[in-house]
């Protein structure tokens, strides 16, 4: 195993960050509460949920949870100080678990009451070691199904670890989006990241559809675009990590697309701006994105190990496995579609 390279940024003055988990077969764990949280509200909202799942009842789960307040207040303004200062640890992509374990409250609320996600076939997610999540892509403002679907890891599997999702480059030049992505652990989308995530035993999401995904007409939706060349299935060839077809449905409705705005595109050198019912229409209110109704399953992965990896010299092999993704994934949206009903209700 390679464990994963960490940068600490230089500090002026604070203890050093402390050190969060990491298993010994390589990738990210959630660190479970066990240190302090970014800031005392989370605190408070991890131990408020806690207290209500396990005695139901609320006045008491609340008064456990401001029981330990004044000593979150303390350890969460500490925490704090030291990032200010730049004492904190990243990886060398940017990812940050302590911003990571922050944002999930906020990530778990878009996921259980905003989309009301209902998620199947958690478990063909491997607990341990490399893996190569593939899906289909939608979104078109923000890709929120690869936040959605790293969330679901974090929220469903009985092993909970984070995911790291390759990103088209031009999105990292998107001002606070692209620091937010990097902390989150996103990695600009190259087959030598790609590689190096998996070598490191990292859980590795990745969407082949691409610009062509995000990008489709709202007339379009859930109709998957081609896969490219098959470079996914190239990547996993080559560090022997399975394949896990993943379907997502409710994402093509979050930012209907009707139209593109090409100059407001040349002007920021995006692929596309899309124009929706609510933006530019309402202003920064159009970023909401629309409730609607989820579904996400992870299919049963596909093995790659036994081909080796001379296997990518094969064309015919790399050209069938991709498309035998690619119909799984097709097959299991419209599936999904059936058993999801009505797209808000």
């Amino acid at each position: 195993m390679r464990p994963t390279q960490t940068r600490e940024r230089d500090a002026t003055a604070g203890s050093p960050a402390p050190e969060r988990p990491r298993v010994d077969d390589g990738g990210h764990r959630p660190g479970g509460g066990g240190g302090p949280s970014l800031w005392p509200a989370i605190g408070f909202l991890r131990r408020l949920r806690e207290g209500v799942e396990g005695t139901g009842d609320l006045p008491s789960a609340l008064a456990g949870a401001f029981v330990g307040m004044p000593r979150d207040a303390r350890e969460s303004l500490s925490l704090l100080l030291r990032r200010l200062g730049g004492d904190y640890p990243e990886d060398e992509w940017g990812f940050d678990e302590q911003f990571a374990d922050a944002a999930l409250p906020f990530l778990e609320f878009m996921y259980e009451r905003w989309w009301r996600v209902q998620t199947t076939g958690i478990k063909n997610v491997p607990s341990h070691g490399r893996a190569l999540l593939v899906s289909n892509h939608a979104g078109s403002l923000f890709p929120w199904d690869g936040v959605m679907m790293g969330t679901a890891v974090l929220r469903e599997h009985p092993l909970p670890r984070f995911t790291r999702f390759l990103v088209l480059n031009w999105a990292f030049d998107l001002p606070f989006v692209s620091v937010a992505m990097r902390k989150l652990g996103a990695v600009p989308a190259s087959p030598y990241n790609a590689i190096r995530l998996l070598e490191q035993d990292e859980l590795v999401g990745v969407f082949p559809e691409g610009v062509k995904g995000t990008g489709k007409a709202f007339g379009d939706r859930y109709r998957l675009q081609r896969f490219g060349r098959g470079g996914f299935v190239e990547m996993a060839l080559r560090t022997g990590a399975p394949i896990v077809p993943v379907a997502i449905v409710g994402s093509e409705e979050i930012y209907p697309k009707i139209a593109d705005a090409r100059p407001l595109a040349r002007l920021t050198g995006a692929p596309f701006v899309p124009i929706t019912p609510t933006f530019p229409l309402l202003g920064p209110l159009g970023l909401v994105p629309l409730p609607s109704k989820w579904r996400i399953e992870f299919c049963e992965p596909i093995d790659t190990s036994a081909y080796g990896p001379d296997a990518t010299r094969d064309r015919a092999l790399v050209f069938e496995l991709s498309e035998r993704v690619r119909d799984v994934i097709q097959e299991k949206v419209y599936e999904n579609l059936v058993k999801r009903g009505s797209a808000f209700v």
